[in-house]
């Protein structure tokens, strides 16, 4: 059966941790100057209907160093924007390559590619979930701390897909992790009747920036507003987010050797203040390079 990374529910949390221990090596291993070719002949489609650049160079760049190839497909430069189905997409490159990432805007895009696929499909981004960010996320926790055990994870600021996939990360790995998000745009509904349901007391979701980071180890945080959404009313919005902000001020709550992140792009004075941004605690530009390493573990699993 082909396997699909659309969300981090499509792997358990032993193979979660495989997936980072195994980024690890292989950046210790690029940095030690020694290459592996697992994906050498290999092909990854990379269908892109949203901007990038950490998640196009990360993957384009993780199939070079594996040996493998990747091709960059925009909606405009495809057939996609021409009304050809993401079904028959899936379909005529199932036999033409051996992977399809997808960076699109709702989840039932990126399903329905991954329904008519016979080759893995990987979730770059969707308006639901950015399952290879928080990967990569992880990736450095583990380099800071060497452990999740015992470790609290806060989350301040929109509920959108990198808050999304941190609480899929919590039930699937077990660590605490604390969320405080405005009245209004909390986490998608789907997770926050996944937590109830199933009773999981180590993820806690509010709207108070102060509680959730208070002992934190590691402080994370995005962009108030998403891709997709810039016609909304910008003003109203940072006057709502503006207690969220990532400052010197919010930051005195949490653990004294706490570390800050943030997936980028950044809008700096907004989410996030360039004194912590630029700070001591401040790991976002590891974080970003370990969107390759991250990537490369992944590709290798789902494409070796």
């Amino acid at each position: 059966m082909t396997r699909h990374l659309l969300t981090l529910f499509d792997l358990s949390g032993d193979e979660i941790n495989r997936l980072l221990a195994r980024a690890r090596w292989l950046k210790a291993e690029r940095l030690a100057g020694r290459r592996h070719l697992p994906l050498a002949g290999k092909a990854l489609a990379m269908i892109f209907e949203k901007p990038s650049t950490r998640t196009r160079v990360s993957f384009e760049v993780a199939m070079y160093q594996l040996g493998g190839h990747a091709l960059y497909l925009s909606a405009e430069g495809s057939q996609l924007g021409r009304g050809e189905t993401y079904a028959d997409t899936a379909r005529v490159l199932s036999r033409m390559v051996d992977g399809i990432m997808v960076r699109t805007f709702e989840q039932d895009r990126i399903a329905a590619l991954a329904a008519a696929a016979t080759v893995p499909v990987i979730n770059g981004l969707t308006d639901l979930s950015h399952p290879c960010q928080i990967l990569a996320d992880l990736v450095t926790v583990m380099e800071e701390r060497g452990t999740l055990e015992g470790c609290r994870i806060c989350y301040v600021g929109d509920g959108n897909n990198v808050c999304n996939s941190w609480i899929e990360a919590a039930v699937q790995l077990g660590f605490t992790l604390a969320v405080a998000t405005p009245p209004g745009f909390e986490p998608a509904a789907v997770l926050r009747e996944r937590i109830a349901r199933d009773g999981h007391r180590h993820i806690m979701l509010g709207d108070d920036p102060r509680v959730a980071v208070a002992g934190s180890h590691v402080v994370n945080t995005d962009t108030w507003v998403s891709m997709g959404q810039e016609g909304e009313d910008l003003e109203r919005k940072r006057a709502v987010f503006a207690p969220f902000q990532v400052n010197r001020r919010l930051m005195q709550h949490a653990a004294p050797d706490a570390i800050v992140l943030h997936c980028l792009p950044a809008h700096r004075g907004e989410e996030i203040t360039d004194e912590v941004m630029d700070g001591p605690q401040s790991r976002v530009f590891d974080q970003a390079e370990n969107r390759l390493h991250a990537q490369k573990a992944l590709l290798e699993m789902l494409l070796g």
